[in-house]
């Protein structure tokens, strides 16, 4: 695993620590750990999908679905950064 930049320099961890070993645990198909480590995890994958969707055919009100997953998303990540 490649270690944290900030936690390794500064001491702290960053918005996105978790998010490399809950990927792993997702791939093993631990998904209920996977959720523990980083709960953005599983709406992460939503946007992107979201995102590479609307490349390959339209998608109605797009761009409302887009804000709510990146609203539901922000709010996940810096839950869980202020949990930890």
């Amino acid at each position: 695993m490649l270690p944290c930049l900030t936690k390794t320099l500064f001491g702290v961890e960053c918005f996105g620590c978790g998010l490399q070993r809950a990927a792993v645990l997702l791939f093993r198909g631990e998904f209920t750990a996977a959720f523990q480590m980083y709960p953005a995890i599983y709406t992460l994958i939503l946007l992107f999908a979201l995102i590479f969707t609307r490349n390959l055919i339209r998608i109605p009100h797009y761009s409302k679905i887009l804000y709510i997953l990146v609203a539901i998303n922000l709010a996940l990540i810096v839950g869980n950064y202020f949990l930890k």
